[in-house]
């Protein structure tokens, strides 16, 4: 009999872990706490970019199965917790729902079952928190349970790089625990990697991404005085990857959004300052860097009107592109947002378009798509492109509007466009 396990959590990181599962022969339960999307998954229809309805379709002809009942626990073989953790109002870690969920298993633990978190956090989440609660509940590691840490690396919309192929770092809490995680991964996974520990795994994964945050606030900050000594950036990260060794292109934009760069590096920061009593400088300067691009894209297109005599007041921008990422409709912590309603405090009037994204809420009012963007371009005063989406051919649309402002990099360099 096949043995079985239960993601809790189905969304950008659940729901393709679920798929790769239940393709390797295990049993494989969703588990979510909203009905409607459970609902979906079982009727496969898919809310997820990177799989498609007729890929659900096919896992649950395979057995797969979403439920909102955590009573699915009790015949769980495996356990992978892959719950939302996101920063709280004060800009600390929010961990409910990964509390929740280790409560959930602790009430309704199988016997030797392999417990894994996958959801990114601070270090030490794994072996103080999920640990602690599972262990007042009577339950003892090695014996009745074991339990690891795994970050998650999904990168939503990548056609190269996918769950099965990427390297999966896996850190148990004990030795026997990391030993039988890695079983699990191995069954779906084609590489699996394993550290010292919990903490090292949770770590990695804040690494990875405060690597890129800190890497993009520096291009973001280069934005900023090359444009003011005339400078192209965007040249000049080009002759700078020519280089074969040493050197890793990173670009500017308006800001950084998704899960990973604007969130997950405060989860380290905040872990330094509260264990260690002192912060990570680099991290609080690459927030600081990177969340004041949106007014400072702003303040670019401000001053390109004024250049045409025309106020930033009064007048019509089209916002290209409102996701967070190219070619997929997550809208996670997109800068898009931040920098419209600073665009509306202004006296602009703002409207989008995105291929991907039909209605977009913004504060209290939802934006519906402009039916034709061609026609939309043309009569804007200005269009601020913000998303690189392959659908956009960057060069028509400059040629067609008064004024392209182009914060990705998209247009040639002999574009009538603006480049930021």
């Amino acid at each position: 009999m096949s043995k079985t396990l239960v993601v809790v959590g189905q969304g950008y990181v659940g729901l393709p872990l679920s798929r790769e599962a239940v393709a390797s022969g295990l049993r494989v339960r969703g588990l979510d706490l909203d009905g409607r999307i459970v609902d979906s998954l079982n009727q496969s229809i898919s809310h997820v970019d990177d799989i498609s309805s007729a890929d659900l379709a096919s896992m649950v002809c395979q057995g797969y199965q979403a439920t909102t009942s955590p009573l699915a626990i009790a015949e769980a073989d495996y356990v992978v917790i892959c719950v939302p953790t996101p920063l709280s109002q004060d800009n600390s870690p929010d961990l409910g729902a990964v509390k929740a969920a280790a409560r959930s298993i602790a009430a309704h633990l199988r016997k030797g079952a392999v417990i894994v978190l996958e959801s990114t956090t601070y270090p030490g989440t794994t072996d103080q928190l999920v640990k602690g609660i599972l262990d007042d509940a009577g339950h003892r590691i090695d014996e009745d349970y074991f339990l690891a840490f795994s970050p998650e690396r999904i990168d939503p919309g990548n056609s190269v790089h996918g769950l099965r192929n990427t390297p999966k770092v896996v850190g148990g809490v004990t030795a026997a625990s990391t030993r039988k995680a890695v079983e699990l991964y191995s069954r779906f996974i084609d590489s699996v990697v394993e550290v010292p520990g919990a903490r090292e795994a949770e770590t990695a994964k804040l690494l990875e991404n405060t690597y890129r945050h800190v890497n993009i606030a520096l291009v973001n900050e280069m934005a900023k005085f090359c444009h003011e000594m005339g400078i192209d950036l965007w040249s000049v990260i080009d002759a700078a990857r020519t280089k074969p060794f040493g050197f890793e292109a990173f670009y500017p934009g308006p800001g950084v959004g998704g899960h990973c760069i604007p969130i997950d590096p405060n989860y380290l920061s905040y872990e330094v300052k509260r264990s260690l009593g002192y912060p990570f400088r680099f991290v609080e300067l690459a927030q600081e860097i990177n969340q004041s691009m949106p007014r400072y894209v702003v303040g670019r297109l401000q001053d390109l009107l004024n250049e045409r005599g025309k106020p930033l007041r009064g007048a019509d921008v089209l916002l290209l592109g409102v996701t967070y990422k190219a070619n997929i409709a997550d809208q996670r912590e997109s800068p898009a947002a931040p920098l419209a309603e600073v665009l509306r405090l202004k006296g602009a009037r703002v409207a989008f378009h995105d291929p991907h994204v039909d209605q977009w809420r913004l504060g209290d009012a939802t934006l519906r798509r402009v039916a034709d963007l061609d026609s939309a371009a043309s009569a804007s005063d200005a269009v601020l492109l913000l998303q690189r989406h392959r659908d956009y051919d960057v060069e028509h649309l400059a040629a067609i509007s008064p004024l392209l402002f182009d914060t990705r990099g998209a247009a040639s360099r002999n574009s009538r466009a603006v480049r930021l």
